[in-house]
């Protein structure tokens, strides 16, 4: 999957100098790029049940819904904070500086469902332990964790090594 790197195009010092951003803008809009993606992460659940795919904002749902539509299942969007609608559950988490929380609807999981929870980037691992945990919470049980990019310097992986992780791209 390395050759998806060349889809990828990289912006130094972004958003802040010293920063260099992975931009997957260049790999949505190409077609067979897009598609070698979502196949990826579908090929890889495909032989697990799966009942719902959760997306994390934002990036997440440039791939989660088509994986869900991939496995037939569902798509649940995991929101920031005051998005969503209806009666919520939320997780806070640490991060570097502060706190940030994720929030999804309360009856967006039932007990026992078997969730695949799909990022675009595995960083520090934060955002994603969050989620799971909030899967969790909601009685769900996290059948893995799909991304485009791992970020392997971060040590992202660590917060979810409990669960099965693919990530396609990786940065050291």
């Amino acid at each position: 999957m390395d050759d998806l790197k060349s889809l990828i195009r990289e912006v130094p010092d972004f958003p802040k100098p010293g920063i260099l951003f992975y931009d997957i803008t260049t790999l949505l809009k190409n077609p067979a790029g897009l598609r070698r993606v979502v196949d990826a992460f579908a090929g890889h659940y495909r032989t697990q049940p799966v009942d719902l795919v959760v997306g994390i904002e934002a990036r997440g749902y440039f791939f989660a819904p088509a994986v869900a539509l991939a496995l037939g299942t569902g798509f649940v969007p995991v929101r920031k904070p005051k998005k969503l609608p209806h009666e919520i559950e939320f997780w806070e988490y640490d991060l570097e500086y502060g706190t940030d929380r994720i929030e999804i609807h309360r009856d967006a999981i039932e007990p026992g469902q078997r969730i695949l929870i799909v990022d675009d980037v595995l960083a520090t691992g934060g955002t994603a332990a969050a989620s799971a945990r909030l899967v969790e919470k909601l009685q769900g049980k996290v059948a893995g964790f799909a991304f485009l990019i791992e970020l392997d310097f971060l040590g992202g992986r660590k917060k979810i090594a409990d669960y099965d992780i693919t990530s396609l791209v990786h940065y050291q």
